[in-house]
């Protein structure tokens, strides 16, 4: 994916249930905090144990799990992999990993864990650590991608693949993409020409708007978390950033139902041609350019996300695979895992989903630059990444984020006031 010795993953999140919340403040709840159950008891037990497994992702947009299973299934007929699927919105998948944790199913075999969800999960001991027995080897695979993936120096799930933001639009409109967020604002008289929306991202009151205030926040010089983890959201680049989207929401440079998007309707919106820019994930390239109802097949334009002076500082999003502590077919569970890190696998995910693979060297390989040129782009995303907190607060820390940002871009609080809020929430949260 990169240059990636030095950026950081991190990545789509999710929106925790206030129970979930509550049990990341105080550490606690049924399975103890601070991964209780990772030297011993549910950690120890079935580690040979072989069998079906179950294996829960959300929804399947591009048809790549699918494919993939029956592929396993083919050469594994004692083993065979069921898929166990969600929904597309992150914080119901979240919430359902909780619940089914919580509930100790040994039907949640393995599960794709959003990159953000790790130190929550190994925290409270629900993930099996990868090490010792359980080993995995991570050789090849992106640095940044490995550190989301462990917690307190242990692996606890498998790279699965990463994910950048990058900037879609329509080149027959725009030639030249903008390269700053001002430039972009604008170019807004365009899409007014052509009677259609200027931007968007994701602004729905959900872990995607996290990730586009971070972006925003981040792009303009402020910092969520300073590098020892202390909240110092509260600063005037932050808000000038968190202005920006607020500005444009209230000026009609986002349209008034981007308010209400996330990454499907923004992703629709845009390819049924009502939107002259849009910030999403790379599997939106595949769609758009594939699926017989869009209408930006031919005019589809990728560039880096516009920043204050230059590329914008995405945050970087993906996911891995996790095994659960209770799980009764822990062997079956690991060889499902070195699969999904495998190259062909990768390969796959990059071909068939337009999905960032984990390992490093497919980014440089010119028959898929060549096939799909988004990674060039995505690779300079990835170069530009800023992490999100990774800490076991996450979901309140997300919270404030989105709560906030929300407000801010309605005009329900001033920027000020929202960004004040937002530092107060996440200290009350937890991160301290």
């Amino acid at each position: 994916m990169r240059n990636t010795k030095s950026a950081r993953i991190v990545p789509p999140l999710a929106v925790a249930s206030v129970l979930a919340m509550a049990l990341s403040a105080c550490g606690g709840g049924g399975n103890g905090g601070g991964g209780g159950g990772q030297d011993g008891g549910d950690a120890a037990a079935n580690l040979d144990g072989r069998g079906p497994i179950t294996y829960v992702q959300g929804k399947d947009n591009s048809n790549v799990v699918r494919p993939l299973i029956e592929k396993w299934n083919a050469a594994h007929p004692d083993e065979k992999v069921t898929f166990k699927e969600q929904t597309d919105e992150a914080d119901q998948q979240h919430d359902d990993l909780v619940q089914n944790f919580q509930a100790k199913n040994a039907n949640y075999d393995v599960m794709s864990v959003d990159v953000v969800w790790t130190a929550e999960f190994a925290a409270k001991g629900w993930l099996q650590p990868l090490k010792d027995k359980m080993a995995l080897d991570t050789n090849g695979v992106l640095d940044a991608v490995v550190d989301s993936a462990t917690y307190n120096g242990t692996l606890y799930a498998a790279p699965q693949h990463s994910d950048g933001g990058m900037l879609y639009y329509r080149k027959d409109l725009v030639p030249t993409p903008p390269k700053t967020w001002d430039e972009m604002m604008s170019m807004c008289s365009i899409a007014k020409q052509n009677n259609m929306g200027c931007y968007a991202g994701q602004h729905s009151k959900y872990e995607g708007l996290t990730v586009n205030a971070s972006e925003a926040i981040n792009s303009f010089g402020g910092k969520i978390v300073d590098d020892a983890g202390k909240t110092t959201v509260n600063s005037p680049e932050a808000k000038e950033g968190l202005g920006k989207l607020a500005e444009a929401y209230k000026d009609g440079n986002i349209p008034t139902e981007a308010i209400t998007f996330t990454e499907e309707e923004g992703r629709n919106a845009f390819q049924s041609g009502k939107l002259l820019f849009h910030r999403n994930w790379p599997y939106v390239y595949k769609l758009a350019t594939t699926e017989g109802s869009s209408k930006v097949k031919d005019k589809l334009g990728l560039a880096p996300l516009p920043g204050k002076d230059g590329p914008g500082a995405s945050s970087l999003g993906g996911h891995n695979v996790g095994m659960s502590v209770y799980s009764k077919h822990k062997a079956t569970a690991l060889d499902f895992l070195k699969f999904i890190i495998s190259e062909e696998t990768q390969r796959w995910y990059v071909t068939q989903g337009s999905l960032a693979p984990a390992l490093e060297k497919l980014y440089d390989d010119p028959e898929l630059v060549k096939k799909l040129p988004y990674l060039t782009v995505l690779k300079t995303s990835i170069e530009n990444a800023v992490p999100r907190p990774v800490t076991p607060f996450y979901p309140g820390v997300t919270k404030a984020i989105q709560d906030n940002a929300y407000a801010a871009m309605k005009g329900e609080k001033t920027v000020d006031a929202a960004v004040s809020d937002m530092q107060s929430a996440m200290e009350a949260a937890g991160a301290k």
